[in-house]
């Protein structure tokens, strides 16, 4: 596994490839970004601002998605996998809102998970892109691009592997790192066919390094 050094390297690398990362789901207010992100679950981040492009005009207010029918807001959001449960989700979402925090997202993580449809990566995403708390949330890319380099074990969790990443960045770099990697994995290490061949970081990848063995030895048969 790589060291604190080299981690440091990599995510130097990643900073130069990608400096303006951040995040690519639309939204103007902390409501708006934890509507997406409950949406974006198993979805592009371009279709999820496809659908609340207008989803968004529709509505503004957590009392906005309890004023029409289940039936209407799944028809809203259709478009999106998993439509159903996610449009459940949200209502309850709303609801709790409402009922608990004056219609107000909070801003830390711990509460944001008591939200329906809200896991730990949903609350690391909102509590760091919208309050700006230390968080790092492992979503598929990050785990790839953490597991390919060697940063963590392949067979680690999706918790171990933030609590890894938390180990090896430093805590003020912890949300551009989240969207630098992925950036990085999203557009460069993609899940299939990773750019190993001019690739900045494969002297330190160890998949990287197994990918060209095989290419090469795939192409000297």
């Amino acid at each position: 596994m790589l060291n604190k050094s080299q981690v440091q390297s990599c995510l130097d690398v990643m900073k130069e490839m990608y400096p303006e990362a951040q995040c690519e789901l639309n939204h103007d207010n902390p409501f708006e970004l934890v509507i997406a992100v409950l949406l974006s679950a198993q979805c592009t981040d371009n279709l999820v601002n496809k659908v609340t492009a207008s989803l968004f005009k529709k509505y503004k207010t957590p009392e906005d998605f309890l004023a029409v029918s289940l039936e209407e807001l799944q028809q809203d959001i259709k478009s999106i996998g998993l439509y159903r449960n996610k449009s459940k989700n949200i209502r309850k979402l709303c609801q709790m809102l409402i009922d608990e925090y004056d219609g107000e997202v909070p801003n830390s993580k711990t509460e944001l998970m008591k939200l329906a449809g809200v896991g730990r990566k949903t609350a690391n995403v909102v509590a760091s892109v919208a309050f700006r708390e230390p968080a790092i949330a492992v979503d598929t890319h990050v785990e790839r691009v953490a597991k390919r380099l060697g940063i963590c074990r392949w067979k680690d969790s999706v918790l171990e592997v933030e609590q890894t990443l938390m180990k090896k960045v430093p805590k003020d770099e912890w949300a551009d790192t989240h969207h630098r990697m992925i950036f990085f994995g999203r557009y460069h290490c993609k899940a299939r066919n990773p750019q190993c061949p001019e690739c900045p970081l494969l002297d330190l990848c160890r998949e990287g390094q197994k990918r060209m063995k095989k290419a090469e030895t795939t192409a000297n048969k």
